[in-house]
């Protein structure tokens, strides 16, 4: 009957009975314990199923022994095992970790192993011998006893089973803050004028920023995992929301400078016009002093070719109001389309964003 202990970060104790070592203290000066070299008495062939890496920490050379054959072995171990992580929830997962202890030689019939405390009681002593948490905190320890079959002789492990806590504040901090602030200003982006450079630029600039964000997320998060984690998600989503925000300015641009070109445009042809009016008007001035001569045969002809002459010029004022009508119309449908697309998509993205992380937090929190 082997009994043994694990304790959370380091300590290992085991614990069995050697029938052929006994004494009765009264003969031996009441001595109850002796400690002797390890390599002297029989050892449990124990082991750990996940270790990977040799151990390395010091050994103890000794081992204790009581009067009535109980043998005691204390020794720290450091373990550096496989442990399958799941980062979901990164950065606010729970991971569980197991240890798995069996013998290589020793089948049940020959050898037990019994946990020598429970799983709260290792739990307790796991917080109070614990020498450093870091990043994780140290929820619970539980204690299982699994049996299988192998070339028909059944065999005995114990499986202690670590949940562990990471700790999120550095990660909130450092990365998952400034992705707000990023997106923030993306929104307070939308009060720029749009017929300015600085909106476009300000955007490509918070674009480049997410983007090395996205770079140290790849150095942060673990590479196991069978389902995409949210913190990639938060990330994809928020760039890829940022990215359309970038090409619906650019839209917004490109009307807005068409609209300026065609107000230019019709400036220069109103310009154009006002000249043209005045030279008719000259020309007019020109006739009716003609019409002043005192020849009363040539009135009649005189009068005919100034009503011709009015009249062209009319058809022509009707032409050119016509397009000039049909410019203003025109150079007032880009700046209005640009408006309401601005307004639209200011109101998309808002909603969006909002209800995106909304149900973001809530898939970490559950």
């Amino acid at each position: 009957m082997v009994e043994l202990d694990i304790l959370l970060y380091a300590i290992l104790a085991v614990m069995w009975n050697n029938e052929r070592i006994s004494w009765d203290p009264v003969q031996f000066c009441g001595i109850t314990h002796i400690s002797v070299p390890r390599e002297m008495l029989w050892r449990p062939d124990l082991f750990i199923y996940e270790m990977i890496q040799k151990d390395d920490s010091p050994h103890n050379p000794y081992m204790y022994v009581s009067y009535d054959g109980t043998i005691t072995f204390e020794e720290d171990v450091k373990v550096v095992s496989t442990c399958k992580m799941d980062v979901y929830k990164f950065p606010f997962d729970t991971q569980r970790c197991n240890i798995t202890i069996g013998s290589a030689i020793h089948c049940v019939n020959e050898m037990r192993l019994l946990p020598f405390s429970n799983s709260s009681r290792a739990t307790q002593f796991s917080r109070e011998v614990m020498k450093s948490q870091g990043e994780w905190e140290f929820l619970q320890l539980s204690i299982t006893s699994y049996n299988f079959t192998f070339n028909d002789r059944q065999w005995e492990n114990l499986i202690y089973t670590f949940t562990m806590k990471r700790r999120p504040l550095l990660h909130v901090i450092n990365f998952l803050l400034p992705i707000l602030f990023f997106l923030s200003l993306d929104l307070a982006s939308y009060f720029i004028a749009d017929h300015r450079g600085e909106k476009l630029g300000f955007k490509v600039t918070v674009l480049l920023a997410i983007s090395v964000l996205l770079l140290i997320l790849n150095d942060i998060l673990p590479s196991m995992s069978n389902k995409t984690p949210l913190i990639a998600t938060y990330c994809i989503v928020i760039f890829a929301l940022m990215l359309l925000s970038l090409l619906e300015t650019i839209l917004v641009t490109y009307l807005m400078e068409k609209d300026s070109v065609s107000r230019e445009e019709l400036r220069l042809r109103d310009k154009r016009e006002k000249v043209k009016i005045d030279n008719c008007n000259a020309a007019c001035d020109g006739e009716k002093q003609h019409e002043l001569l005192p020849v009363a045969e040539e009135v009649q002809p005189r009068e005919s070719h100034v009503l011709l002459l009015i009249l062209e010029e009319l058809k022509e004022l009707q032409t050119t109001l016509n397009l000039h009508f049909c410019c203003r119309q025109e150079v007032g449908k880009s700046g209005h389309w640009a408006a309401k697309i601005n307004r639209a998509f200011f109101i998309f993205y808002v909603t969006t964003v909002s209800l995106f992380l909304t149900l973001i937090f809530i898939e970490w929190n559950t």
